[in-house]
């Protein structure tokens, strides 16, 4: 771009339950920004992959963590748990999200 700014790629969908609400979201925006942006609350605290507040199972679809290590072990990770906070989709998914809710607008 002219500008020099780096443009976001192509959203994958990625549906949050039990919610049932799909929502796009573009690398490099993590699922805890991409679903806050949709009007879905994802529980959480640090932001930055150490206390596990966000914990979510995603059960469809790959992603990726920004940090190297982030707060969950290895069989987590092979069970496919991620942090929101810290994680960005690879590929349209499902994220299970026992907290999920709805962010109050008004």
């Amino acid at each position: 771009m002219k500008d020099g700014l780096t443009p976001l790629a192509t959203p994958y969908s990625v549906r949050i339950e039990p919610l049932g609400v799909s929502v796009p979201i573009a690398a490099p925006t993590t699922f805890l920004a991409g679903t806050r942006a949709a009007g879905i609350e994802l529980p959480s605290s640090c932001r930055n992959g150490t206390c596990r507040t966000c914990i979510a199972l995603l059960t469809q679809g790959q992603a990726h963590h920004l940090i190297e290590w982030p707060g969950l072990s290895a069989e987590e990770k092979q069970e496919g748990f991620i942090l929101p906070c810290v994680a960005v989709p690879d590929s349209d998914g499902v994220l299970q999200v026992p907290g999920a809710g709805f962010l109050e607008r008004g």
